[in-house]
């Protein structure tokens, strides 16, 4: 009997020599009934080892216990106990658990009788899953079948389909239903290997075996859609186990960290095809999603097969919709097999057809079977029948279902043909380091997005946007507008300017009115013009506000490029889009829906502003001249730059204390309800605007707006928009305590600035850098200088640009901090004597830039 210690190096001996074995990426399937084989052994010995009595059953549940494991998967156990345990043999078993982790087994296990497990199944659907997948290693045959037929017997066939239906369906929503993130699950995602098992539990509570070809022989697969999944889980099973050993622990993600490494395992190399260059990583990639996808297609057609084998279908009544269409309960279906070949018009029809009847909540298999294999009838001739133009443009005019419909027709490969140039998005990669979805996923969310504004189920999110889209004739515009806002990425260029080329021929060929052809073609050449007005821009000046209203033009296109550009922002990732963002796209929309009216256009920008803050400092009971003291240091410039209500806020925290020789700082909530708004008054001085920088970044916060203000008498008034830390929010009328008074003694204490703290770049950042970008140019007034910096985002960025802008005797006017993701984009308009030398300007930037790049 070997010690405990030589069959832990044996296993690990075993193992590496698979691994070895199995060293090509693409032929290392076997790998995974090698490694169940050898932990099986393992196991085997370690069990024999205590001597058990043939009623302590010890059995592979899980991946394991379908007779595979992958390189860094846990070791799924269950050990069935007699009825009635003794203490010895519990004791003997606690041994032996504790030796499987001596051996380096990362081991999930349960300990249970028969009893106990009927008992957990009834609370617990895993279980019931657990069990199906049940193979024993060690102990009496004839136990172990009478104990998974006990618990087989009991699986009510129907609640198993629906909770598992169910469990799907939170599984997908953790990934906002999106099949193609940058970064996908492997196991989890939709189209990954859960969907997958999923059948296979489905088939093993019905006693139909979990091998393909066994479904097959029921009809529920064809001879070329097997050889497709097949194709779809080899290519997921292989990137998976490669992943494993490169990543040296169980890691089902395919991050950016290894799809470079990947790419080179698999082979795949970079190539290029006229101006566009596919990475290695790139193909990877596509190779990923084209397996997802085959799979995201075929085991709907699967789990509806094994729905009818468990519900009954006798009493389900079929409602004949027209010659081509007939309801069968709530599944919609094509009324013979060859409805396709015969009218390919149908194509379309069906999606219409499935928004329109509010009973259809789905697609037959044997329809979505016949549509898979008639995707070819699309082709030049289909496009150019005006029946199938008018179909395509109907389904973007119903009320509903329109981000259920073309999410089914992207899945299915009908998108794709019809719009060609929108086949080429799909899948495609976008490393810019905010976006999480390839393009074409992206772009679904962006249209769900703006439908949702339609939904009455949705209008508390977005209330405005739900009442702007409900006043907005004709709002399939904005439908198609999204679509193809992105359509001309991966080509090289400009991706607006090619999605206008793309678009207007595009409409022009559809039955569209000219009036939404130009503005469907004018959303998609300026879908990001408004969003860098909003981020880059002083939405509160009344030029910025005037300029953006002679480009809008009139109201229509106003409102369609702001339900455009929040979907849009919000499409990206959960990471761009926040509360501040949502502000300045409101307040500059309000602004210009103002300008474009003509409402009060008697009066001044500047006496409104100023009256409704004299309203608003009143409302707290301050005497009528409290205000004047205050307001005779500050020039026109503060009044444009200021909104009404911050204006207010300002004089009441300063009316009495204009000449203060002391800092004051004081803070509270935005008003956007996310972050805080501090605001800074102190003796205005070089490297003020470094020192409070340097105070946010050590203390955790990231600064994503400031307006930065001298006032006439010499004093710095400045405004910082900082994020409240997540796990910090509950607390944050200590935060606002502490900053007020920690800011402020910092700054009355004038110590010098302590040196740049630096952290670790971001595994995004290290794996897709960005070069950094520093350009210095007059703004439009001549009066000042805009210094705009794209680079990486990391803490520190700020107070390393505003050290350089110090020691240069620049002088910051105001600051527009934009993130997004892990890119950051800022923007400062700055002044000083400096920059009236054109030598002296460039070598500030090359400053500048070698300041980011060694931080």
């Amino acid at each position: 009997m070997r010690p405990v210690s030589a069959i832990r190096a044996s296993y690990a001996a075993d193992k590496a020599a698979l691994h070895q074995r199995f060293n090509t990426p693409s032929e290392a399937l076997p790998l995974l009934g090698e490694l169940a084989q050898l932990t099986d052994r393992t196991l085997s010995e370690l069990w024999g080892r205590h001597q058990f009595i043939d009623e302590v059953l010890l059995v592979a549940v899980g991946g394991y216990g379908r007779g595979e494991l992958f390189p860094y998967s846990d070791v799924d156990l269950l050990i069935l106990l007699p009825d009635l345990p003794s203490p010895a043999l519990l004791e003997k078993l606690e041994v032996f658990v504790g030796e499987l982790w001596d051996i380096g087994l990362e081991v999930g296990h349960s300990v249970r009788t028969t009893a106990d497990c009927m008992h957990e199944a009834e609370k617990d659907i895993t279980v019931q899953t657990t069990i199906l997948e049940a193979r024993l290693l060690v102990g009496d045959p004839e136990r172990f079948k009478e104990f998974y037929d006990t618990v087989h017997r009991y699986i009510d066939t129907k609640e198993f389909f629906e909770a598992k239906l169910l469990e799907q369906q939170a599984r997908y929503g953790r990934f906002q239903n999106a099949t193609y993130n940058l970064e996908p699950n492997i196991k989890e995602a939709p189209g990954g290997l859960r969907d997958l098992h999923l059948i296979g539990w489905i088939a093993a509570s019905q006693g139909l075996g979990r091998d393909w070809h066994a479904l097959a022989q029921l009809k529920m697969l064809t001879d070329e859609e097997i050889i497709k999944l097949e194709n779809a889980e080899r290519v997921l099973r292989a990137y998976r186990i490669q992943l494993h050993w490169r990543a040296r622990r169980r890691e089902d993600r395919i991050l950016f960290d290894y799809q470079h490494t990947l790419a080179s395992d698999f082979k795949f190399e970079d190539s290029e095809k006229g101006s566009i260059r596919l990475r290695a990583s790139e193909a990877l990639m596509a190779t990923y999603y084209r397996s997802a996808r085959i799979i995201s297609q075929l085991a709907p057609l699967l789990l509806e097969a094994l729905r009818a084998r468990i519900f009954s279908q006798i009493g389900i009544g079929i409602r004949p919709i027209n010659e081509s269409f007939q309801l069968r309960g709530s599944s919609l279906e094509i009324t013979a097999p060859d409805v396709f070949q015969r009218q390919p018009s149908a194509i379309l029809e069906l999606f219409w057809q499935l928004e329109r009847l509010r009973d259809a909540r789905d697609i037959s298999p044997a329809t979505l079977r016949a549509l898979w294999h008639a995707r070819s009838s699309i082709d030049d001739d289909f496009r150019s029948d005006p029946v199938n133009q008018q179909f395509f443009i109907d389904i973007f005019r119903e009320p509903r279902g329109l981000t259920r419909v073309l999410r089914r027709m992207n899945q299915y490969g009908v998108l794709g043909r019809f719009i060609p140039e929108f086949g080429q998005i799909v899948g495609r990669m976008q490393h810019d380091l905010f976006h999480v979805y390839t393009v074409d996923e992206h772009t679904l969310m962006v249209l769900r997005n703006v439908r949702r504004f339609a939904a009455n189920a949705f209008t508390h999110e977005y209330p405005m946007c739900s009442r702007l889209l409900a006043e907005f004739d004709r709002p399939e515009v904005l439908y198609l507008a999204a679509l193809f806002h992105d359509i001309g990425k991966g080509r090289g260029g400009d991706h607006s300017a090619l999605g206008k080329e793309i678009a207007a021929r595009w409409c022009q060929s559809m039955p569209l009115p000219t009036e939404d052809a130009q503005l469907i073609t004018w959303l998609v050449e300026h879908h990001l013009t408004m969003s860098s007005v909003a981020q880059k821009q002083d939405v509160y000046d009344p030029e910025t506000i005037q300029a953006f209203a002679t480009w809008v033009g009139d109201q229509r296109k106003l409102t369609a490029i702001y339900l455009l550009t929040v979907a849009d922002i919000r499409g990206t990732s959960p990471k761009v889009w926040n509360a501040w963002k949502a502000k300045l796209l409101e307040d500059l929309f309000k602004a210009t829906q103002r300008l474009l009216s003509n409402t009060n256009s008697d009066r001044s920008w500047l006496e409104e502003r100023q009256d409704e803050a004299l309203r608003l400092i009143r409302l707290h009971g301050l005497r009528q001249e409290a205000h004047e003291e205050f307001w005779k240091v500050l020039d026109t410039v503060y009044f444009l730059r200021h909104d009404a209500k911050e204006i207010a806020w300002h004089t009441r925290m300063l009316f009495s204390r204009v000449n203060t020789l002391k800092p004051i700082v004081r803070a509270r909530l935005s008003e956007s309800g996310e972050g805080l708004q501090v605001m800074v008054y102190s003796v205005d001085k070089n490297d003020l605007f470094a020192q409070i920088c340097n105070f946010f970044e050590r203390s955790g916060y990231t600064i994503f707006d400031a307006h930065i203000h001298t006032t006439q008498n010499g004093y710095a008034l400045d405004s910082f928009y900082v994020y409240i830390p997540d796990n910090r929010v509950e607390n944050y009328r200590d935060l606002i305590a502490y900053i007020e008074f920690e800011l402020s003694q910092q700054l009355e204490k004038d110590l010098p600035l302590g040196s740049v703290h630096k952290t670790r770049i971001s595994r995004q950042l290290k794996h897709f850098p960005i070069q950094p970008h520093v350009m210095i140019r007059p703004d439009e007034r001549g009066k000042y200088h805009v210094l705009s910096i794209a680079a990486g985002d990391r803490t520190g960025l700020l107070s390393t640009i505003a050290r350089v802008l110090a020691n240069n005797r620049i002088e910051i006017q105001s600051a527009k901090i934009m993130t997004l993701g892990e890119r950051a984009e800022d923007n400062f308009l700055i002044s000083g004597n400096l920059l009236k030398d054109q030598h002296a300007t460039r070598a500030l930037e090359a400053e500048l830039l070698q300041a980011i790049h060694a931080h």
